[in-house]
């Protein structure tokens, strides 16, 4: 597209040139794009400008001061507020796509899988954009939501593939930049509401007046509400011009735990659940009303629900030991993962190791800590992704929440505190490897490293291995 075309409706500056995508992210600029470089992206200097040119890009839009580089630049007043239509004229199949959004605190991630496991059974051509990345896509982001840009453009892709079809996890952070603005969201899925993101937001009001933005969108066809959280009657509210959907873990008629996850009857059907918790039967509702909310029945539906798979780090276990990976990283979160092991295996001891990010919200640090020194056997402190903040005074908020009597153990090399833990786990012993699930690097304030939590245990179990072989020998 001719620059000239993008701007018409926008500013009367002419330059002949063509541009191949747009992008707001430096580091994901491709060769052609046109950089849109925010206030705040270009404030301290010229720092992403360079870079986004030294990837490639051919022109740059600032709403700040204008910058004299290699490239041409063009000032445009209230930049931030052209995003929508920028992306719209550029990515004009972007709207095509029937667009499915999942909010709430916990869960958002595990219902988009199940969804979108669920719909493609069913010969749906569906994708997925969140926590876990965006798939078969050549686009790529670091948020759970991606940018306004990042996702047009994916969107477009999509559509342009035949794939009419999207799951989305929309973020609080999400909906305060209003990054989704303008898609054709037609269905709104809610999940829960617990603490987490003051940092951002700064009181949960504020946090949860984000999350209700969602409900509120002229595009909804229909929502899907877990009426067990106490928050419900606020989503309704918000929703209240859609047709809406309710679940509650009372919709099942019976529900059995077995050692690897559930036996449930739901309307006349018995079928197995194949992973662990209370709060996956409930995301398993929040995808089952989701269809039921498409016009699919639950003939359809229920026998397809055994052949899910959880998302890669929630509640993911190893398949050789008593070892499970969480993205657990909230109050709310880690208290049901360790009461989930403690109700699937009563006469085991619960050994937990966890951290908690910094720059982020410190106030749930210390609460976290009293949740699991009540809950849990063993704690072993570690490193989560500390970005700027000294680790030690990271553990020592998480600390303030834990009675002096109870032994903590401290180890901040995440790696070191997993192998630990793996070597010495006894056979009546759970690990709970809690805070990063899938995730696979590890954010210091100045490195970041490869780490992967699932590669360590697995590292682990092959030295443990290892030493009770040579340990035999000696005998």
């Amino acid at each position: 597209m001719n620059i000239n075309q993008l701007l018409q409706n926008i500013t009367a500056t002419q330059f002949d040139l063509s541009i191949e995508g747009l992008c707001l992210n430096s580091a994901q600029v491709q060769t052609g794009d046109l950089f849109i470089a925010l206030q705040g992206q270009h404030r301290h200097g010229s720092d992403f400008i360079n870079e986004a040119i030294d990837k490639g890009c051919v022109a740059v839009l600032v709403d700040g001061k204008e910058f004299e580089c290699s490239v041409p630049t063009i000032r445009i007043d209230n930049l931030a507020g052209h995003l929508e239509s920028l992306a719209n004229t550029f990515y004009p199949n972007a709207k095509k796509v029937d667009v499915i959004g999942i909010t709430g605190t916990n869960g958002k991630t595990s219902v988009a899988y199940f969804v979108s496991q669920l719909l493609n059974k069913l010969d749906v051509k569906t994708e997925l954009i969140g926590t876990i990345g965006i798939t078969n896509n050549s686009q790529t982001s670091n948020n759970t939501t991606p940018d306004t840009l990042t996702l047009y453009r994916a969107l477009d892709e999509y559509s342009q593939n035949n794939i009419n079809t999207v799951v989305l996890e929309v973020s609080s952070h999400a909906l305060a930049q209003n990054r989704i603005a303008g898609l054709n969201i037609t269905q709104a899925v809610f999940t829960n509401f617990t603490q987490d993101h003051l940092d951002y937001h700064q009181t949960l009001q504020q946090y949860k007046t984000e999350k209700l933005k969602l409900f509120q969108l002229d595009s909804l066809k229909s929502v899907v509400i877990n009426q067990d959280d106490a928050s419900h009657t606020d989503f309704d509210t918000a929703a209240k011009n859609t047709q809406q959907y309710h679940y509650s873990i009372n919709d099942f008629d019976d529900i059995k735990i077995t050692e690897y996850g559930f036996i449930a009857q739901l309307e006349s059907f018995v079928f197995e659940v194949p992973f662990l918790g209370e709060f996956n039967l409930m995301n398993v509702l929040a995808a089952y009303n989701t269809l039921k909310a498409r016009g699919f029945t639950s003939e359809q539906i229920i026998p397809l629900l055994h052949q899910l798979n959880p998302p890669p780090g929630r509640m993911q276990k190893n398949p050789q030991q008593l070892i499970w990976i969480d993205y657990a990283h909230t109050p709310d979160s880690i208290e049901k993962a360790i009461i989930t092991l403690k109700n699937h295996y009563p006469e085991h001891k619960i050994r937990v190791i966890f951290g908690c990010g910094g720059n982020r919200d410190k106030d749930k640090r210390g609460k976290m800590g009293k949740i699991t020194s009540k809950l849990a056997d063993t704690i072993i402190l570690t490193n989560d992704n500390p970005r700027d903040e000294n680790p030690q005074a990271i553990i020592n908020d998480i600390l303030s929440g834990i009675d002096d009597s109870y032994e903590v153990i401290i180890t901040e090399n995440r790696q070191i505190a997993i192998e630990n833990a793996v070597i010495t786990l006894g056979e009546e012993e759970c690990l709970l490897i809690a805070g990063k699930g899938h995730e696979t690097t590890q954010i210091f304030q100045h490195e970041t490293l490869e780490s992967n939590d699932n590669d360590m245990v697995l590292a682990a179990i092959i030295e443990a291995a290892r030493l009770k072989k040579i340990k035999n020998k000696q005998r």
